[in-house]
């Protein structure tokens, strides 16, 4: 949550005479007493809002109860970003969490200077968005994993493993919620495995968090170490060179993009380029290099070359299988009808 949205949120709480205190604050907004502090201080000697506390009820009221706030200077490129930012919390994470976003957009619409000449949703008239297919995650789960993270408490989860059509019980310590391609995933210390792993949240199906438990989080594990040294929707605690030659055709295609911020690029003679960074997320990288067919070929490091070779011999083996009883089919047709 922005400031502008706490400051507006307190004006609030503040005006309904329920003598809200900081710690209502803290609790409202899940910062810290002194980001509330700072808000309360700004509200009073910046805007100079007639803010007292009273010691008889424990909270803060309003001396002048007929002020307002004045009016928020919001331009129409600021306001159209953060239209656009509750939609895709609508789009990729639900109704549920879009609600308050565009609850907060009607509660400013009269704080707002007439220099928005059109209606606030209107700004989304000429946008149109394609989220692609979308796995569903329970809204409360996602509350749960944050308020784990927040307090260090550990959860029971049965999970779903795809790639081996699994499931099992795992006790995870959650470090960290990112959002890749539509899906949120929890980044967490896994007890089976003995090390730091991600779960995608549509594929918990059960959980149970230990509240009486806290654990203690790893000192060495950094999220933006992690992320960095990952790809794509996969993070890694480690990275190694990985180096992937485009042909000619698409070269351009790579060129245009930020692949990783390690990268680096190495024009060819040919037209074709060599594309080089650090990551040890293989399984996401052999997948994306796939996707490209003949036209990319990696060159390092040794164990990615022969995972994604093994993968194309195994794809060859099955179309040819697939051919030869496409062949069988026409066969067995002519045959039919030369009887």
């Amino acid at each position: 949550m922005s400031r502008l949205e706490r400051l507006i949120t307190i004006d609030q709480m503040i005006r309904a005479k329920t003598y809200p205190s900081v710690a209502d604050f803290c609790r409202r907004f899940e910062v810290s007493e002194r980001a509330i502090y700072d808000d309360l201080a700004y509200l009073r000697d910046r805007i100079g809002a007639p803010l007292v506390y009273s010691r008889r009820h424990g909270g803060y009221f309003y001396r002048d109860s007929t002020w307002v706030m004045p009016a928020l200077h919001v331009s129409e490129g600021e306001l159209l970003a953060f239209l656009i930012s509750t939609e895709l919390s609508r789009r990729y994470l639900g109704a549920s969490f879009a609600a308050p976003l565009r609850s907060f957009v009607q509660r400013i619409g009269r704080y707002l200077t007439d220099q928005i000449s059109v209606h606030p949703e209107a700004l989304l008239d000429h946008l149109t968005f394609q989220p692609g297919a979308l796995a569903h995650v329970d809204p409360d789960l996602v509350q749960v994993i944050n308020e784990c993270i927040r307090e260090c408490h550990p959860i029971e989860i049965t999970y779903f493993t795809a790639s081996r059509q699994e499931v099992t019980q795992r006790l995870i310590e959650p470090y960290h919620l990112f959002l890749v391609r539509g899906d949120l995933q929890v980044i967490a210390f896994d007890h089976l495995r003995r090390e730091v792993r991600q779960f995608a949240l549509y594929r918990i199906r059960h959980w149970q968090v230990r509240r009486y438990e806290r654990f203690v989080r790893d000192p060495n594990f950094n999220v933006n170490t992690y992320l960095r040294n990952g790809f794509l929707g996969q993070g890694s605690m480690y990275s190694v060179e990985i180096v992937i030659a485009f042909d000619r055709f698409q070269a351009p295609y790579i060129r245009e993009r930020q692949w990783h911020p390690t990268q680096q690029i190495e024009e060819q003679a040919d037209g074709g380029l060599v594309l080089r960074f650090q990551s040890g997320a293989l399984d996401e990288v052999k997948r994306w290099v796939l996707g490209y067919g003949s036209h990319a070929r990696v060159l390092a490091p040794p164990e990615l070359v022969q995972m994604v070779a093994a993968e194309l011999q195994q794809a060859a083996a099955n179309y040819a299988q697939t051919a030869t009883m496409l062949q069988g089919r026409m066969l067995h047709c002519t045959e039919e009808g030369e009887m």
